[in-house]
């Protein structure tokens, strides 16, 4: 029984290392990152806008994304709020040029990351190269250390761009 309890001991202090550890390590990276992706999409600037922006219509081909509901803020800029595996984040769209360019950001505070992403849909021929960059904070040192070095800054972008070609009919690897 007590080598049991001392078995057990170890184990939680271990874990309980590893935290602190993760934590401290965490501490001593910065907030702030940017990551930059891409992906060539065969249809044309209008179209691959149009879905990107269709943020109703998002839980359709995004499958981390269950609901998405559009409201109209106080100073006129269209929010939305995404409802998905890890719980719900409200944005706005501060930028909005058809078919070239599109800024959404994070509204809540109290997440432990916020930030925004730039969307640009830049014609190749007769296709689009679509290119986000999340310009992002992550103030939860465990959530920074993890973001840095566990799943990385541009998952959710690559994430969301693989979703945007499977829309499309294509398989595309954001680079």
């Amino acid at each position: 029984m007590k080598l049991a309890l001392l078995i057990l001991a170890g184990i939680v202090g271990v874990i309980i290392l590893l935290v602190l550890l993760t934590a401290l390590i965490g501490s001593f990276l910065p907030k702030e990152h940017s990551a930059t992706r891409s992906v060539l999409l065969h249809k044309s600037p209008e179209s691959v806008y149009a879905v990107a922006r269709d943020f109703e219509s998002m839980p359709k081909w995004r499958s981390d994304v269950r609901s998405v509901s559009v409201t109209t803020g106080t100073a006129g800029l269209v929010q939305f709020r995404e409802e998905g595996r890890h719980g719900a984040v409200n944005y706005e769209l501060t930028e909005d040029v058809p078919a070239r360019r599109m800024v959404t950001r994070i509204t809540d505070t109290d997440l432990g990351y916020a930030g925004k992403w730039t969307y640009i849909f830049a014609a190749e021929g007769s296709n689009t190269r679509i290119t986000i960059t999340e310009d992002g904070v992550v103030s939860n040192v465990l959530f920074r250390f993890l973001s840095r070095y566990a799943f990385g800054h541009a998952a959710t972008v690559d994430t969301y761009l693989k979703s945007l070609g499977k829309q499309f009919g294509e398989t595309v690897t954001p680079e």
